[in-house]
């Protein structure tokens, strides 16, 4: 039982029963469209602080009566709490003068900032802030990523476990934007509204929650209604179910003799039996070609100046994989994303995952390999040993050889041919 202690109930039975709570000091983003239940459900995840004796910080653009009505409807008495002192709420105004700043992302920063202070001097057990959305709407992704990993830290140092609202994405400034907030957050709960053609029923959707760190049970999805004085409630058999389950006993033991990737690539390899203590997970960093490319130039400028050696992986999965329902590149992407360290940098472009590996005796293939495996969709063994059947991969050492980037990337995303 010791793996619950450090878990803390969030009042969203789909949650607590796949994944038996958050984790103490965790930061959870939920997103999703209006009116889908992002208030509700962050109103049942303070309830249940206030339940528990915790005392919760409610940070709300909402005014104060509209929050008691919605509390109501999900038969929440918030005043008492309120009069308690178990839920403190806190009315913030959305930055409608941010474009009268001379500068909007250091104005968003100040913004930011101010929510550690709130923290700092009512120091609760759980924090909500519905919604994020106006308040990270930056220019300089970087300086975003920058400010909110040190936002989310100073909070999760004082053990306040966070649940974080923000709207479902209309952009694609808007969606790099959730991107970069996500990467460094525990886990991401997703809501999708239920559409009828004929509006009848009751409102809800789909709601599915995705980890990045822990929460090894992985992905589950789930269909939730919004009932009057119940609020969200979860519709599911018994158990929570992965959202690509699979059955071992009908999976293939060994690749298709005509597998593309085992009969054209002579470069990729296997990456089967290769195991090594596993070290502690931590965040890691993903780039996209450009910034990926600038990196990867710095490495090699510092090589042919100082001779520190570095380390270029290239990782594929066959594509049998995917269409047997196996494993998808996206699920691999997030077990490599979290068995790397935040010293490493990742880009993914299409089938490839290419892993900048930091100086180190560690930072090999098969220490990489090994905690791959601990993060997969699925830990049973049977399972592993057959999907490592179906993940390629080569390293790139430093050379002489190497003039830069471009040369090294368009050696590795070219075409392989018969």
């Amino acid at each position: 039982m010791k793996r619950r202690l450090n878990l803390v109930k969030s009042g969203l039975a789909l949650v607590d029963k796949a994944w038996g709570g958050f984790y103490r000091g965790g930061t959870y983003l939920l997103i999703g469209p209006r009116k889908s239940g992002r208030t509700l459900m962050a109103l049942q995840y303070a309830m249940e602080s206030a339940k528990n004796k915790e005392v919760c910080l409610y940070f709300t653009s909402m005014r104060p009566k509209d929050l008691l009505i919605h509390a109501a409807s999900i038969d929440f008495d918030l005043q008492t709490y309120m009069n308690q002192n178990l839920i403190i709420v806190v009315r913030v105004a959305p930055p409608t003068d941010i474009y009268q700043s001379e500068n909007p992302d250091n104005f968003l920063v100040e913004y930011l900032n101010d929510i550690v202070t709130v923290i700092d001097q009512y120091q609760p057990d759980r924090m909500i802030f519905d919604e994020l959305t106006p308040f990270v709407g930056f220019e300089n992704l970087g300086l975003l990523q920058q400010t909110y990993l040190q936002t989310i830290e100073a909070i999760e140092e004082k053990n306040v476990t966070s649940m974080l609202v923000l709207s479902e994405p209309a952009t694609p400034l808007a969606q790099m934007i959730v991107d970069s907030l996500a990467q460094y957050s525990t886990a991401v709960i997703y809501l999708q509204k239920k559409t009828s053609e004929s509006g009848n029923g009751a409102p809800g959707g789909k709601a599915t929650i995705t980890p990045n760190i822990g929460h090894t049970e992985g992905q589950f999805q789930a269909d939730f209604s919004i009932e009057p004085y119940s609020g969200i409630t979860f519709e599911y058999d018994n158990q929570p179910r992965m959202q690509n389950p699979f059955n071992l006993d009908e999976l293939p033991k060994t690749p298709a003799v005509n597998s593309p990737v085992a009969n054209n690539s002579s470069k990729y390899k296997p990456i089967t039996n290769v195991d090594v203590p596993l070290d502690k997970l931590p965040f890691t960093n993903l780039y996209d070609l450009s910034e990926f490319s600038l990196i990867l130039n710095n490495q090699i400028a510092l090589y042919k100046s100082t001779g520190q050696a570095f380390s270029l992986i290239s990782m594929k999965l066959d594509p049998i994989a995917e269409q047997q329902r196996i494993l998808t590149i996206n699920q691999l992407q997030n077990a490599v994303r979290l068995a790397t360290d935040k010293k490493d940098k990742l880009c993914v472009i299409r089938d490839k995952i290419l892993i900048l590996l930091g100086k180190g005796e560690d930072r090999t293939l098969a220490n990489l390999v090994t905690k791959i495996k601990q993060n997969l969709p699925n830990t049973d063994q049977n399972y592993i040993s057959m999907i490592m059947k179906y993940i390629y991969a080569f390293t790139y050492e430093a050379s002489d050889s190497v003039v830069n980037a471009e040369q090294l990337l368009s050696e590795i995303l070219e075409e392989e041919v018969n």
